[in-house]
């Protein structure tokens, strides 16, 4: 057990990806729009932050064709995710910076051999090369990605998964209740909540007003370094 600041108590911990231990947000932005442009699909920054932020890239294109009445395959579908994939590959090739205090909590954790994992939205292909990139590869029990469930957030699907592989490799260790998700935008805390986790929201990518859902709210990870008893 550990205690975060305000007294909160957790037995593991798992985190989102894009917005909360990396700002990639405006990079798949960038890739959607080389995308969607040419097709006369594409949306404003607004739109993203307001709608498309708490999508995986499959939703994201669902949305973008729908709202605009037009058709999308399954192939289609495919062939787009794809090519999206490989831009924001090409994309991250520059580097990223992860957000103040994540990687030191990562590590934290990880020393501690305290139970961790990714929920994200994202891409596997996504989520690699940046962990290798910030020297954590080897620091999560567990990791799951849009390749591993048929929803996206706000739908529990991601964080029932994740909490499911986690409990596999610390049988008995901690239940749902005692697993706090770190997460930047509504859609993930519902998601969260959904599969009965405590919930640390970061304003990263919304106010602290779009974020009151959470079990509590930071401005920074950097005030949230949990204190491990003797």
């Amino acid at each position: 057990m550990i205690t975060f600041p305000g007294g909160y108590q957790a037995k593991a911990v798992i985190f989102d990806f894009d917005g909360v231990i990396v700002d990639t947000e405006p990079l798949h932005y960038a890739a959607f729009q080389r995308i969607l442009e040419p097709e006369g699909l594409h949306f404003s920054w607004q739109e993203y932050i307001e709608t498309y932020i708490g999508f995986d890239d499959r939703d994201a294109f669902s949305h973008a064709f729908a709202t605009r009445g037009k058709a999308l395959t399954a192939h289609m579908l495919h062939s787009l995710i794809e090519r999206k994939a490989d831009l924001f590959g090409e994309v991250i090739n520059d580097g990223v910076t992860p957000y103040p205090g994540v990687v030191e909590l990562i590590r934290h954790l990880h020393d501690q051999a305290f139970p961790r994992a990714i929920c994200s939205g994202a891409l596997r292909s996504d989520i690699d090369p940046i962990l290798a990139m910030l020297g954590i590869s080897d620091c999560f029990d567990v990791i799951v990605t849009a390749d591993d469930v048929a929803a996206s957030k706000p739908d529990p699907e991601c964080y029932q998964l994740a909490l499911a592989r986690l409990q596999d490799r610390y049988p008995g260790s901690f239940s749902a209740d005692e697993t706090i998700a770190i997460e930047d935008t509504p859609a993930g805390i519902s998601s969260a909540l959904g599969a009965g986790l405590m919930v640390c929201a970061v304003t990263n990518s919304y106010p602290a007003n779009r974020l009151s859902q959470a079990t509590w709210v930071t401005h920074t990870l950097m005030s949230i370094m949990p204190v491990v008893p003797e």
